[in-house]
Parts: structure tokens; C-alpha cells; sequence
């Protein structure tokens, strides 16, 4: 009888470790822009199954948290807003380079505060923003040095022939929904962020969008990290973030749907 009450403490002893292992959080380290919709997609990931573990997620710039993982920040998952701060994370070994997929794009836009009396416009080289930014005004965006937002802003204000007048008046930002912030706030007159941040603000309004030939592709590279590498859940959100279940989610948020 002992032992047989021993065996059954012992396996409810172990089913307990495994419920709590399968509940343990995965991490996900995120660009800022992806906030809104990964809240919504959390929802989604936990319905669909019941073994799916809550996720934990720490939004900021790509460039940020790709340094924070370096430096031995524990996450699961890494999901940069381009490919150029995800290609830096493998280069250091720090992601497992077969998991890393593409799934989502999206696109630049120009906005100004909601009451702005500025016209919707077209742009264009030759435009020319600085005279819509008045004496004081300056730009909001993403630091161009790191922020990934911000360097897609760098090339399509080049590609517009402005940078070189833009750059001195531009209110540099940590991620891009510190951008849109001053924007919201009318601390800035102008800014440039994502086509999906604009959506997901009531306080800004569209100005206009950057053709696609003017900054390389906005694309969002995911990857289960080094340190995930054996975490089977890991791998199985990250294959359900690029997966039918969260598709509609990702175009609610109006982010693009790219082909595998």
C-alpha cells in the first residue's frame, strides 16, 4: 500500500513538473512596431491550444534588443523589423539561422498631428518637406544611426534629395512609437513612420506614403535564438506566428502578408 501511495505521489509529483514546465513563459524580444498585433496574436496562440505557454515580451528598438541579446538577455525569440540588425544577431551566433523566416512587410508613411490643416501629397524627389516643417518644426523618426525605421527613413529621404537639408532637423527617436508619440503629442510637426503604427493611432493623420523604390523593403525577420534552440515550443510559435491561424491577425493590423 506505501508503495503504491509513493508511486502515485511520484506521478502526480511529475505531471505537476510537466504542467509547469509547458506553462513556463516563452520570451519574445520584438521591434516596437510589432506591439499592438503581438498582443493580439498572444490571444490567438494560447486558444489554440491548451498546452501553449503565456508569452513575455520586451518591445524596443531591433538594434536594442539585438545588443540585449548578445549580452545574455534571455529570449526565444528574436523579431527585428529588418533584415539588416537580424543578419548582425547571426552573425554572432546569437539566432539558429534554419528557423529564421520573413513573413510580414509593411510600408513607410509620412503623417503630421490629426488636426493638421497640411494636405494629403505625393511623394516625390523634389518634394520638399523642410518648407512643411515651418521655422522650428523638425522631424520625427527613428534614429538613422540604429533604429531600423529610421534608416529606411535615411534612404528615401535621400532618394527624395533631402537628407541633406532633413538630417540637422530631425527629432531622433529610440524606437518608432517614441516617434509617433511626437507626432501625437504635436511636438512634431511631421513625422515618418510604419503604415501599421499610423493605423493603430487615432492621433495622427497620413500625409503620404514613400513609393516602395525609394528604401529598401520593410521586411521582419523572426528566429528562435541560440539559447532556444532545443525548446520545442519555441519552434512551434514561432511556426504559428507565420502560420494560417495568425494570418488574419497580422492584416487586421495592416502589416503585409509576404510569400514563404
Amino acid at each position: 500500500m506505501r508503495r503504491r501511495l509513493l508511486l502515485s505521489a511520484g506521478l502526480l509529483l511529475g505531471s505537476a513538473t510537466v504542467t509547469r514546465a509547458q506553462q513556463a513563459p516563452l520570451t519574445v524580444f520584438a521591434a516596437a512596431s510589432l506591439q499592438d498585433a503581438l498582443k493580439a496574436q498572444e490571444a490567438a496562440w494560447r486558444a489554440a491550444a491548451p498546452g501553449h505557454p503565456p508569452l513575455r515580451f520586451s518591445f524596443a528598438a531591433s538594434s536594442t534588443l539585438a545588443r540585449q541579446i548578445e549580452q545574455g538577455a534571455p529570449a526565444d525569440l528574436f523579431m527585428s523589423a529588418d533584415e539588416t540588425w537580424m543578419d548582425w544577431a547571426q552573425q554572432r551566433n546569437l539566432v539558429v539561422p534554419e528557423t529564421r523566416i520573413s513573413p510580414l512587410g509593411n510600408a513607410l508613411v509620412l503623417v503630421a498631428p490629426a488636426d493638421t490643416a497640411l494636405a494629403p501629397m505625393t511623394l516625390a524627389p523634389g518634394s520638399n518637406l523642410l518648407a512643411l516643417l515651418g521655422a522650428n518644426g523638425r522631424l520625427a523618426v527613428g534614429d538613422p544611426t540604429h533604429v531600423p525605421v529610421g534608416i529606411y527613413a535615411r534612404a528615401a529621404l535621400g532618394w527624395m534629395g533631402q537628407w541633406s537639408a532633413l538630417s540637422p532637423r530631425l527629432a531622433r527617436a529610440e524606437t518608432v512609437r517614441a516617434g509617433l508619440l511626437l507626432v501625437e503629442r504635436g511636438e512634431a510637426p511631421l513625422g515618418i513612420v510604419y503604415a501599421t503604427d499610423a493605423l493603430a493611432s487615432g492621433r495622427v493623420k497620413v500625409l503620404g506614403s514613400f513609393p516602395p523604390e525609394s528604401h529598401p523593403p520593410v521586411t521582419y525577420p523572426f528566429a528562435v535564438t541560440r539559447g532556444a534552440a532545443g525548446n520545442a515550443q519555441a519552434r512551434a510559435l514561432l511556426a504559428f506566428l507565420a502560420g494560417p491561424m495568425a494570418a488574419p491577425i497580422w492584416q487586421a493590423q495592416g502589416f503585409v502578408l509576404r510569400p514563404r
